[in-house]
């Protein structure tokens, strides 16, 4: 009896443990939840009562590196309603429907849906938005943001490019600086009860957004304008296709200016240009004719012009927003004989007294090329030759250099590489494999044809080869500025190897300082000036169709080069000799901005002092 008595006791002290212990884990536990993690639970429970709505920041503009604004900003808002606070939809609905413009099915499909916050519509000018503010309709929140303003319309529009929706870069420059535009977003944080609704008496919590930063650029607006203006003239002048016209520092890679007309409004980027509408009408009824022709349509009937499809209107605009500089490639044709010759001096299988003889054509492995002067320039030196643009001289020059020696040269040049410009997209040289190369490809190369680079290349390659042998890298972002001020990022855009021997460059310079001073070049002249220079003529892909493209590339002063400047003009009618219709636009080019660019090195150095 005593003993069962002993047992319960042991029992009942047991359990009382057992209990005591979990009571004491439990206590440890509420003080934990409690005190320790209070913040976090805290945390919780306001996030289920808190709606957040996002605040867009206001994005980095844009400079030319005179300070000029070439992207900017404008207040817009952006409209959304939330379900639960909604006391009146249908006054909802006709309201937004009328102020906005938007149908009522699209409306009354938002407004009606539960979610915790529905958007209507963004990029609203703000007079709409605040009109909308005005009726003070529960539900319906009026946010305050930013959309991207370009004061200049077309200007530089294939260099800037645009941005989306919600406000990222989409193209170009906007796109490449991306991080350093795009800013960091703020939030609205507002307070709601179990249904959803907002407590008006609780306030909103507000993290402000973060500005992206200003980026500078090289690009000088007064330059850029100058050459769209020629470069819109000649085109109208010689119906050509398009027109190309880059202006860049060879000594350090800086892009002045990049036109590439027809261009587009930045400010509606998904409207198709008057030139695009025209290319696809013109196709349209070549096809419309043709399909007439097969069908023997009946007398009298007539076809019908059929609509746009979306995948044409897509392909359009792709090609609208392109950038002939760097997505694109070309022969370059007799401009290339400018990278032939350095390489041919540099290893001195020629020199500038060497002399050759034109016949007017030369046979490479039972092929016959013709010289562009049929009865043959006789015999000529190679300054002569150059000044001449002489084919027969430049191949006999590769077949001296010989395939494997010009190959090395293309890539010591870097020609095989892309610049590394500060713009998306940009396209390869499209060149034979070195194993590929014959005695007819090494000719053609020679001088300029059978390959494809792009003007980006082509205009950097000369301007290493002329600024004393170092390869530049081309850009245009020269720095990050802050809202205050500050400079937050400073690109690092130094030479990179030495390609060229300085005293080849020199004498590089002074040839084609004679190519313009007395040669085929000579429309490229400016008084007061010495430039220096190469002009090209070559026959687009296939061959036979009797469409060219015509460039000039100069530079000046010849002797210390501070600008280059390179015009392609694209399918011109009439007379398309890139030395009769190119080398004028540079010079008109030169003659207003060398003066302008010296008058700006001079406020430069009298600013700093010396």
């Amino acid at each position: 009896m005593e003993r069962s008595k002993t047992f319960h006791r042991k029992k009942i002290v047991t359990i009382f443990l057992v209990c005591l212990l979990i009571f004491c884990g439990l206590a440890v536990r509420v003080v934990y939840l409690m005190v320790f993690q209070s913040e976090h639970y805290t945390q919780m429970a306001q996030e289920l009562h808190q709606r957040e709505r996002k605040i867009k920041a206001k994005r980095g503009r844009i400079l030319d590196c005179n300070g000029n604004v070439l992207a900017d900003n404008r207040t817009v808002c952006t409209i959304s309603v939330i379900h639960n606070q909604i006391r009146e939809p249908e006054r909802v609905i006709e309201v937004l429907c009328r102020e906005l413009g938007l149908s009522e099915e699209t409306v009354r499909k938002r407004v009606e849906k539960v979610s915790s916050i529905e958007k209507i519509k963004s990029n609203v000018d703000k007079a709409i938005g605040d009109a909308i503010r005005a009726y003070k309709l529960e539900g319906v929140k009026v946010d305050e943001d930013y959309k991207r303003y370009y004061p200049y319309q077309e200007l530089a529009s294939k260099v800037l490019g645009f941005t989306g929706a919600d406000n990222q870069g989409i193209l170009a420059l906007e796109s490449y600086y991306e991080e350093y535009l795009q800013g960091e977003p703020g939030i609205i944080l507002e307070m709601t009860d179990a249904r959803g609704v907002e407590l008006t008496e609780a306030g909103e919590d507000r993290v402000e957004p973060v500005s992206g930063d200003d980026l500078v650029l090289s690009m000088d607006m007064n330059i850029q304008q100058y050459a769209t203006q020629l470069a819109v003239q000649v085109m109208k002048a010689k119906e050509a296709q398009s027109v190309s016209i880059l202006v860049m520092r060879p000594d350090s890679g800086e892009i002045l200016a990049m036109v590439d007309v027809p261009e587009y409004n930045l400010n509606d980027p998904f409207t198709l240009s008057d030139a695009m509408l025209q290319a696809w009408e013109e196709k349209a009824a070549e096809e419309e004719s043709a399909a007439a022709e097969e069908k023997e349509a009946d007398e009298g009937q007539e076809t019908a012009a059929r609509a746009m499809t979306e995948e044409e209107k897509q392909d359009l605009l792709n090609r609208m927003w392109r950038n002939a500089c760097i997505n694109d490639t070309y022969e370059p044709g007799s401009a290339f004989k400018i990278i032939t010759a350095s390489a041919a001096l540099e290893e001195g299988v020629v020199t500038e007294s060497d002399t050759f003889s034109c016949p007017g054509f030369i046979v490479v492995d039972d092929r016959k090329i013709r010289c562009a002067k049929v009865q043959g320039h006789g015999s000529e030196t190679f300054v002569e030759g150059t000044m001449n643009s002489c084919n027969p001289v430049f191949i006999t020059v590769g077949q001296r250099l010989g395939v494997d020696r010009y190959y090395d040269y293309f890539e010591q040049f870097g020609l095989k590489q892309k610049t590394g410009i500060d713009l998306p997209g940009e396209a390869g040289t499209i060149m034979h494999k070195k194993e590929d190369m014959g005695p007819v490809e090494l000719a053609t190369v020679s001088f300029g044809q059978s390959f494809q680079i792009t003007p980006i290349q082509l205009a950097t390659t000369v301007s290493s080869l002329i600024n004393g042998g170092k390869r530049v890298t081309p850009h245009f972002g020269i720095k990050t500025v802050s809202e205050a001020g500050e400079v937050t990022k400073a690109f690092d855009w130094s030479a990179q190897k030495e390609i060229l021997s300085e005293d080849t460059s020199r004498r590089l310079r002074a040839i084609l300082f004679q190519v313009v001073e007395n040669g085929g070049g000579k429309n490229g002249k400016v008084e007061g000036y010495s430039v220096g220079g190469k002009t090209a003529t070559s026959e687009t892909l296939p061959r036979g169709t009797g469409k060219y493209i015509s460039s000039f590339l100069g530079f000046a002063p010849a002797e210390d080069p501070k600008v280059l400047a390179l015009c392609i003009i694209r399918v011109p009618k009439g007379i398309y000799y890139g030395g009769q219709i190119a080398a004028p636009v540079v010079r008109q080019l030169f003659e207003n901005i060398l003066p302008y660019l010296e008058e700006k090195e001079e406020q430069k150095q009298e600013g700093t002092g010396q």
